[in-house]
């Protein structure tokens, strides 16, 4: 059985917190769907902006990629400036970058408003911060649960959204806009901080550090199957993305308030979560991102439109959401570690399935379908397995590690695929993309198999 650490001291109130904490999910749920939503419409973005799917899938990896440096960048402002605030003030900026969406008619103001809609990624950890002020020790694992279930319930939906617009991305933006205009209102009614914002300062070196080297791995993974990989623009994206990593690394070790604290990536107590939860968010986009693609693509055979990918992703979604619905109870018989290594291995599996069938809609399913019990399973308690076993003054900053990760393991994904389908295209490549991403769930399961085992021992030998 999972133990979740929290402070022992809250602010007693006659209030119940649940209300509070679902609000969060629904933010939450929105968070994932602004991504997710843009995967089905890969090809129609290329078409109709007129450009090369390697151009187009920035608009994925550069969400992601904000993502990646917005969480710990806005966590550390939840800290300084109360999380209430700044959830909001993500909000606010998912709806600026959704409108200018659904207003873009070029890539280059599509990418600036993804940019915007990326901040969003932040939201996960912050509304783990205020959740854990809110409840008590014993719900916390079950609030926690249910805001990551919600979470890959949310990215399930992303798709179906896409598919329920017709392909129309124009209309997926404008939707998403509206939704969270409406997710933004009842946060604002129904969530108090507790915690009160403190002092301190935003390590601006490191974030902008963090995305030189980001963007510099990403590009060179994504156009190293154009370019060449021994070219000389590869050779020297290689190059900053070394210098640029060391560099960040030098920073966050002397900084006084880092924007990632490098212990916290590598100690015992969540080196199991960060490596599973990286992996996992490379193999939950790899999956969703190859499904889509390969379905609509001609060599595949199935010829599916934007909705009837939404229907292939359908199982997703609602396997999600009935284990979300579970999360706690599976939460209390279960340790974290296990069923984040379950879910791992079944991610593997669909994406296994994938490599030797993948001929007819009863293939996809079946594999979409395994995909959501995995991501619901693993997802469910990967918030609790990166936060019990450190102190209570570390819990905020071990869930924004964890959610760092994540979102940089999924920002990878969309590079992945294109080095991989550019090297070899048609069937043979999108089955090389599906054998990817079977490692990495295999690889996920093992890490928190094996670490939550250690981590398990250690606490029954420590007095």
């Amino acid at each position: 059985m999972a133990t979740v650490v929290a402070s022992p001291k809250r602010e007693t109130s006659t209030r119940s917190p649940w209300p509070a904490v679902v609000a969060l999910a629904f933010a939450a749920s929105i968070a994932a769907l602004q991504n997710t939503a843009v995967v089905p419409l890969l090809p129609v973005l290329q078409r109709e902006l007129h450009t090369s799917l390697s151009a187009v899938s920035w608009t994925l990896t550069l969400s992601l990629l904000t993502g990646a440096v917005a969480t710990p960048l806005l966590s550390r402002f939840g800290d300084m400036y109360g999380r209430r605030a700044v959830i909001l003030g993500a909000l606010a900026l998912l709806v600026i970058g959704s409108v200018m969406a659904g207003l873009a008619t070029s890539l280059p103001m599509l990418l600036v408003a993804r940019v915007l809609q990326g901040f969003v990624a932040a939201l996960v950890p912050l509304a783990i911060g205020v959740v854990r002020d809110l409840l008590p020790r014993e719900q916390l694992a079950t609030g926690i649960g249910v805001l990551s279930a919600t979470m890959g319930f949310g990215s399930g939906g992303g798709m179906i959204l896409a598919g329920l617009a017709s392909g129309d991305y124009h209309a997926v933006f404008w939707i998403t806009a509206a939704v969270t205009v409406v997710a933004a209102v009842i946060v604002a009614f129904l969530v108090r901080d507790r915690a009160p914002g403190g002092g301190g300062r935003p390590d601006l070196a490191g974030a902008f550090l963090l995305t030189v080297w980001l963007v510099a791995l990403l590009l060179a993974i994504s156009e190293g199957g154009s370019w060449g990989w021994g070219s000389p623009g590869v050779l020297g994206l290689i190059a900053v993305t070394v210098v640029g990593a060391v560099a960040w690394v030098a920073v966050e070790r002397r900084v006084a308030e880092p924007l990632v604290q490098m212990s916290m990536l590598v100690q015992r107590g969540t080196i199991g979560a960060t490596v599973a939860s990286m992996l996992l968010g490379f193999a939950f986009f790899t999956v969703m991102t190859g499904v889509s693609g390969f379905t609509q693509a001609p060599a595949s055979g199935l010829r599916a439109t934007t909705l009837q990918v939404g229907f292939y992703l359908l199982p997703s979604t609602l396997f999600m959401l009935v284990i979300s619905l579970f999360a706690g109870r599976f939460m209390r018989r279960f340790s974290a570690s296990s069923m984040v290594a379950a879910g791992g291995g079944v991610v593997g599996l669909a994406a296994l399935w994938l490599v030797f069938a993948h001929r007819t809609g009863g293939d996809i399913y079946v594999a979409t379908s395994l995909l959501g019990i995995g991501l619901g399973v693993g997802y469910a308690a990967l918030g609790t397995m990166a936060v019990e076993h450190v102190s209570p003054d570390k819990t905020a900053l071990a869930a924004g590690v964890n959610a760092l990760v994540r979102i940089v393991g999924g920002s990878t994904a969309g590079a992945v695929i294109a080095a991989l389908l550019a090297a070899q295209p048609g069937v043979l490549g999108y089955q090389w993309v599906f054998g990817v991403a079977a490692v990495a769930g295999g690889v996920a399961a093992v890490f928190a198999a094996v670490f939550g085992l250690l981590n398990r021992r250690v606490a029954v030998a420590t007095p």
